[in-house]
Parts: structure tokens; sequence; C-alpha cells
């Protein structure tokens, strides 16, 4: 397989693994709050992660650069989630996405300054997904909710993604997959998990608990995917794995018989045509 499929590859599991997270939290968060998700999912990755991070000891090529990057992923991805969580309370799933899936077009703007080349081509292609993707996640207004609250929490949510996104990809080029995967379930776990739980401020119910899991495994999925997608390209696969906003538009309207509006079709198609083009370029 040509290693640049494999940024394309990458980019789409991480994009359809963060799809079926934040359709869960959308269930999960109006159960239990964002805080007690944003607990439980880091527990439920930390408990995957942690064995085979602790197998493979500590990596020859751990330095002080790398230390930088382990805590903004982690940081990052922890506030990202929070704030998405936070905002998914209060707004519809709708709203949210597809804001928060900008984090793909700041990933790869920051991946372009920090140096890394792209043709003509498959940067039209990315701008061309990026506007599918935005298109396809657009329904309309009305309801319940706060559409302006979820909006700001939203958009705080894709620039700490942004930057976790990066700092992960980077970290995926030179240290071993979990290790880039650990950061932000180790921060969750210790900011989070912990002092909740010490101050008997961590919730869960019946209803909650199939849902924080499978956010967690899906968490955990989507982020090695995108490390695996990242030491090949990051500003590609950051880009491909914002989909998941449309993705979750998709599983909505299978799951539970949400309408698609004919903007939305044509986002999703734009996005198949954008996708396939850069599939070819990339092959």
């Amino acid at each position: 397989m040509h290693t640049r499929v494999i940024a394309v590859l990458g980019g789409f599991g991480a994009a359809a693994c963060w799809a079926g997270a934040a359709v869960c939290a959308s269930r999960s968060t109006k159960l239990i709050g964002p805080w007690s998700v944003l607990a439980w999912v880091m527990l439920t990755g930390f408990v995957v992660v942690a064995p085979p991070t602790a197998a493979s000891g500590i990596p020859d090529a751990l330095g002080a650069h790398e230390v930088w990057l382990l805590a903004a992923s982690g940081a990052g991805n922890v506030a990202g989630l929070l704030f998405e969580y936070a905002a998914l309370r209060v707004g519809k799933v709708a709203i949210v996405t597809p804001i928060v899936s900008t984090e793909g077009a700041l990933t790869a703007v920051i991946a372009i300054v920090a140096g890394e080349t792209l043709g003509a081509g498959v940067g039209a292609m990315l701008v061309l997904i990026s506007i599918g993707v935005v298109l396809a996640s657009i329904a309309p207004g009305g309801g319940s909710g706060d559409p302006l609250r979820a909006s700001l929490l939203a958009g705080g949510s894709a620039l700490c993604f942004g930057v976790s996104l990066y700092a992960t990809g980077r970290l995926g080029e030179s240290l071993p997959l979990v290790w880039a995967v650990i950061p932000a379930r180790l921060v969750g776990v210790a900011a989070v998990a912990l002092p909740l739980a010490a101050t008997r401020r961590l919730r869960l119910t019946r209803a909650a608990l199939p849902f924080v899991v499978a956010s967690g495994l899906c968490e955990v999925g989507g982020a090695a995917l995108f490390v695996l997608g990242s030491r090949h390209s990051i500003a590609v696969s950051a880009v491909l794995a914002s989909q998941f906003a449309a993705l979750a538009a998709l599983t909505a309207f299978v799951l539970f018989h949400e309408r698609l509006t004919r903007v939305q079709l044509a986002g999703i198609t734009v996005i198949a045509v954008g996708v396939a083009v850069l599939s070819a370029l990339q092959a």
C-alpha cells in the first residue's frame, strides 16, 4: 500500500470513530453532565491504553521537545472534549459538530505553517472537503437549547483540538503509537476523574454507562488511527478526520431517523467527490 494512502485511510477511520463518540456523548452529557462524561470516557481509554504503554517502556526518543508535545496533546484533547461535551449539553449535535469539525482545518494550517508542503491539487481538495463537512452538518434551526452558547463552546473546542491534533501527529512521528494516544487519557484521569471521585461528584447511571464506555473506546480508536495516518501527512489526516461531523449526521439519520436536508445531502456529495479525487492524488 502506498504510504500516502495510509494518511487518507487513517483520517477516514478516525472520522468514523469520532462520529460514534460524538453521537454517544450527545446522549450521555444530558444524563450525567459533561464533567462526569469526560471523566468516564478518559477512565475507559486509560484502562485500554495504559497496559501496552507500560509494557513498551520509556522510548529512547523521549526528550524535552516530546514532553512539551505530550503536554500539549493531552491538555488540548481534554479541554477540547470538555468544551464539546458542554456544548452538546446545551445545543444540538447539528450545531455543535460542524463547528468542532473545523479542528481539521486548524490543524492543517498549523502543519503548513510548521513546514509541511502540499501540492496545489491536494490543497484544493482539502478546502473542498472542508466546505462539504460544514454543509453536511448544517441542520434547520429552532427547538430548545442555547445556540449561541453552544456555538461559543464548540469554537473553543475546535481551537483546543487543533493544537492537540497537531501535537499528537508530531508525537506519532517519533514515539510509539500508544505513547501518542495516552497523554489525553493520563491528563483526563489525573485532572478530572480523580478529583471528581475524591469529592464524590463523579456521577454514573445505568442509562449512561454504555454511552460513556462506547465514547471512550471510540476516542481511543480515533486517536490511534489518526496517529497512523498523520505519520504520512498531518494535514491530510486532520482534514479527513474532521468528516466526523458529516458522519454523525448520517448516523443520526440511520439510528434516530433524523431528516437530512438538501444542503446536507449536497455536502455529503461534495465530500464524496473530494475524497475520491484526493485518494486518487495520494495514490
